[in-house]
């Protein structure tokens, strides 16, 4: 039996699909409606949260596998408590639910944000692209995004489990790339490429196939004993402008050829800081997502590939997929910033 969380985001969907073709019975926390996914008929839907510790350990009762794919993803301000609560404090229930059953195997599903760099190291060294590995260090003095910094704090709540004894390996996956909900996740970005926009923020996008992270994920945990250790998970970085021009082409729209200055970028967010506290709405972008484009970071994913032997999807084949699989509906507006 395998207990997933977070199954109606990108990668959980795609996830508890491929347990079931493998022929895996599968349990997945839902918490008010349940995901579509493909044989959602087929699973086990328990209904609870991961801030709920008593509904975590009665949702175990009888697992071998945990893959903890539920978190938060976002950049505003007003969401810092709900980052901690979510992708700290319910990773902290998922990891004591796990010890108090020994024998579980949990895989959790962190980001290349856990990683520390990007822009602080960034405003350090100028100019200078940095390729990180997973031996990468968090700098605690350095400014750090408050969903980088929740994301760093969840996995050591996992490497608390390890050294009480959990069976846990880590991924770590950069933009990671599907046909989704058009509002939701990294799927905005080809929203944004379909709506034949004109301006693009400059920087590289660290990229990969939700295919891939599922794959990478259900061979590190089922098929391997690797414990104690986390892997990137990223097929490679290119210029965003690169990313929206292959898109755009895909769709048969124009591609955004106007390059948002560093300058006007500062101007936006503070502008978008003061309309949300006039207002009370959500700005459309935060200093960090102005400021996340101008990250030069690369993301090396050797690790992974030499412990499964798997190959990443090149981006070409990995748009064609997507915009395959999306429909042009209800599109939105704005600038886009990479995060």
């Amino acid at each position: 039996m395998i207990f997933v969380t977070g199954g109606s985001g990108l990668i959980g969907s795609f996830l508890i699909p491929a347990l079931l073709a493998q022929g895996h019975k599968v349990r997945a926390l839902y918490r008010q409606h349940i995901p579509s996914v493909s044989n959602a008929e087929a699973v086990e839907w328990v209904e609870g949260d991961v801030l709920d510790a008593l509904a975590i350990r009665r949702a175990l009762e009888g697992v071998t596998h945990v893959f903890h794919c539920a978190g938060l993803v976002s950049y505003a301000p007003q969401d810092e408590a709900a980052l901690q609560q979510i992708n700290v404090e319910g990773t902290a229930n998922i990891v004591d639910a796990c010890l108090d059953r020994p024998g579980i195997r949990l895989c959790h599903v962190s980001s290349v944000a856990a990683l520390g760099g990007g822009a602080a190291a960034a405003e350090q060294h100028p100019g200078t692209t940095q390729l990180l590995t997973e031996d990468a260090k968090w700098d605690l003095g350095a400014a750090h995004a408050a969903y980088a910094a929740s994301k760093y704090l969840g996995e050591l709540e996992v490497w608390r489990g390890v050294a009480e004894g959990l069976q846990a390996v880590m991924v770590n996956p950069s933009v990671v790339l599907g046909p989704a909900d058009w509002e939701r996740s990294s799927t905005r970005l080809f929203r944004y490429a379909y709506n034949q926009h004109a301006f693009y923020t400059p920087g590289n996008i660290n990229f990969v196939d939700v295919r891939d992270v599922v794959a990478a994920m259900l061979r590190l945990t089922l098929e391997t004993s690797i414990a104690g250790e986390r892997f990137i998970l990223s097929a490679g970085a290119v210029p965003l402008h690169d990313f929206l021009t292959q898109a755009a082409a895909c769709f048969g729209r124009k591609a955004p050829r106007i390059a948002v200055p560093d300058w006007a970028a500062e101007v936006i967010w503070r502008a978008e800081y003061a309309r949300s506290v006039l207002t009370g709405a959500r700005p459309l972008i935060t200093k960090d997502t102005a400021r996340a484009g101008r990250k030069p970071v690369v993301y090396q994913s050797q690790k992974v590939q030499q412990a499964t032997g798997l190959a990443f999807r090149p981006l070409s084949e990995t748009i064609q997929w997507c915009c395959q699989g999306l429909q042009p509906n209800s599109l939105g507006s704005g600038v886009v910033v990479v995060y």
